[in-house]
């Protein structure tokens, strides 16, 4: 049997030559569906064995209101501006991850001494600066002296003046404390700055260089280009992507930073698109445009007002404090301002607080009592502490003001000098008792005029006749130099930043003290404004937030060390047993021991009310729904937002599973 003799090529192309027409119909069908079929199988093929990951490449443009001034880790800490752009820039030895918690940056490994006292740290191997430098201990240290010298003037100094440092080589290090401190590694957060770059610029000059603006780091992005005006105003800064990053290189190829003189500007960006991202602050009412995604992030940060214990004349009575504690109403200041919030996010974002360590954050247990809202308990401390409503409907105090003059010696007669001048006088004032002259000698008309003055005020008095005694002189003193009396006004002013959420919440604080007698002023002040009025307490309150770091460590905020700047010790609080409580926990390397001296002292804090906690607030994030694989859910202030950056994606491509 012959095999199947297939056509020859030369054949196959006159096929059509002699097919009939609906053949020709029924071939160009089978080879179309056939070629579909190869088609669709193999797209399904390859997507089933292929997933979408990201892709490097894409520009994220984030928009800031102010002016980046310091993009050095030895100053720029201090400003939400310079931060962010140090986070992405600069590097630490430690860092936080997705979660909050502190995992290591820089340092490979790290070994604490079982007092607590030494830190010994192992750098990751091939780490370099943007220029190619490679980063070592000498960097590290550098970096720590340079905090510590006080001609460098750096707002860090505190958190470094007790360290002693030894380099062991050119990757290891050694950081000695005096006394042990288990929030420690949180202060190694801190970003490295280069050696080589600084070493050579005067302290006097270090604020002035222009590597303040064009640094080089050892971060996942560096710097590329600064743009400014002809007035001087910094319009955009320019990172891109460090291929020679010692971590995973980040996927975005450049993150442009656009700087705008006014909130409103910036919104005005945002919904031109020429911004893919900025901080919720800067939303009044409205919410962002369908195109953004909105990123709330957990926070260890509260907002409270701070009362003055010492510079307030109200606020250093603990009757007073307590009692605007009880005429706060939590729950109708949270439902207020998530009101325009949940308008803003769809979402509520603020929890009441009432303790100072933020118990539900740590893992803490909550304190033992707590000030509900109660205007009774309000309006009977302040009656109480002498605060009564005057015919105006306010509440005033009566406080009595020792005289000028008292009489304070026993006279009689031959005595002599102002004390007899002043007894003359005060005598004269009845014409019943004494019309002689005021002499300052006590003769006989004096010493009669007395005894007339002791039968008239005192007829019980069977001593010391004709003689100024003792209750004689009290007698004299309560009818002829009284105490002078003043009145205090139960008013206050309440000083707090000019942002929308905490104007709204002064202003709804306003209305509720004002139910029970206060009388209130709200002062508003730029952030730059305000920070001498805090470096002086120069305030009777002040509605301010406070971020606690992960390693949480109440001392900085409560110690009554901290009281002066550069202390953060807002109201000036002083309490002995809390001093103590405060110096253990942060001293303990015994978690269950550092958490029960927290909870005391939480306890101790609360009953002195020499604040009241508000509510705390997660910062929100706003950015475009094009950028991807931002997954970090807690962070220790906004610039960690760009804890996990290198995951962050814009474009994507298809790899094999």
């Amino acid at each position: 049997m012959q095999g199947i003799k297939l056509p020859t090529f030369s054949q196959w192309k006159k096929i059509l030559k002699v097919l009939h027409k609906k053949e020709k119909i029924a071939l160009f069908g089978f080879l179309t569906l056939f070629i579909g079929s190869l088609i669709f199988l193999g797209t399904f093929l390859y997507i089933q064995n292929t997933k979408v990951v990201p892709a490097s490449g894409g520009t994220l443009y984030e928009g800031i209101v102010g002016q980046p001034r310091f993009l050095n880790p030895i100053y720029g800490e201090t400003s939400d501006v310079d931060r962010d752009l140090i986070e992405l820039v600069f590097s630490g030895l430690m860092t936080y991850d997705n979660d909050g918690k502190l995992v290591n940056d820089l340092v490979d490994s790290y070994k604490i001494s079982e007092d607590g006292k030494n830190y010994e740290f192992k750098l990751k191997d091939g780490i370099f600066w943007h220029d190619g430098n490679p980063l070592t201990s000498e960097d590290v240290i550098f970096t720590i002296k340079t905090i510590q010298d006080s001609d460098y003037k750096s707002p860090l100094r505190a958190n470094w003046i007790d360290v002693d440092t030894e380099i062991i080589s050119n990757t290891s290090f050694r950081l000695k404390l005096k006394s042990p401190y288990n929030g420690f590694l949180e202060s190694c957060t801190l970003k490295i700055i280069p050696k080589h770059v600084w070493e050579n610029i005067l302290p006097e000059n270090f604020t002035l260089s222009f590597y303040n603006l064009q640094p080089i780091g050892s971060g996942p992005y560096k710097f590329k280009e600064l743009k400014k005006l002809n007035t001087g105003f910094i319009t955009s800064l320019d990172l891109r992507v460090n291929t020679n990053y010692y971590g995973n290189m980040a996927h975005i190829s450049e993150i442009g930073f656009k700087f705008y003189e006014s909130k409103d500007n910036l919104i005005k960006a945002a919904n031109k698109k020429d911004i893919d991202s900025y901080s919720s602050i800067y939303l009044s009412n409205s919410a962002p445009s369908k195109s953004f995604t909105v990123y709330p992030f957990a926070s260890p940060r509260y907002f409270a007002i701070f009362l003055n214990t010492e510079n307030s004349s109200i606020f250093s009575d603990s009757k007073v404090r307590r009692a605007i504690n009880y005429a706060t109403n939590k729950e109708e200041l949270i439902d207020a301002l998530e009101t325009s919030l949940s308008k803003k996010y769809g979402q509520k974002t603020l929890q009441i607080v009432d303790s100072p360590i933020l118990p539900s954050f740590f893992g803490y247990n909550e304190p033992t009592e707590t000030y509900g809202f109660s205007i009774e308990e309000a309006e009977d401390l302040l009656d109480s502490a002498g605060f009564k409503i005057n015919d105006q409907g306010q509440r005033e105090k009566a406080i009595n003001k020792k005289p000028a003059f008292q009489f304070t010696a026993t006279m009689s007669t031959g005595s002599t000098g102002t004390q007899v001048t002043e007894l003359q006088k005060c005598l004269a004032k009845d014409p019943e008792i004494y019309q002689g002259d005021v002499t300052g000698y006590f003769g006989s008309a004096t010493k009669a005029a007395v005894i007339k003055f002791q039968k008239k005020y005192l007829p019980d008095l069977t001593t010391s006749i004709g003689t100024v005694g003792k209750s004689t002189r009290v007698k004299l003193n309560e009818l002829c130099t009284p105490p002078a009396q003043e009145t205090t006004l139960l008013k206050l002013t309440l000083t707090t930043i000019d942002q929308s959420m905490l104007v709204q919440t002064a202003e709804i604080l306003k209305t509720q003290w004002e139910r029970v007698g206060f009388s209130v002023e709200i002062r508003t002040l730029s952030v730059q404004d305000l920070k001498p009025e805090i470096k002086d307490r120069s305030y009777d309150s002040l509605l301010y937030g406070e971020a606690l770091g992960m390693l949480f460590d109440p001392y900085p905020f409560w110690h009554s060390s901290q009281k002066i700047d550069p202390g953060s010790n807002l109201s000036k609080y002083d309490n002995k047993d809390a001093d103590q409580l405060l110096k253990d926990g942060r001293e303990t390397l015994d978690d269950e021991a550092k958490q029960q001296k927290y909870e005391e002292f939480q306890n101790i804090l609360i009953k002195d009310a020499p604040a009241v906690f508000l509510y705390n607030s997660g910062y929100v994030y706003v950015i475009n729904s094009r950028i991807k694989g931002i997954e970090t859910k807690k962070i220790v202030d906004p610039s960690k937002r760009f804890a996990d950056i290198e995951d962050w994606y814009i474009k994507t491509k298809r790899a094999w599973k």
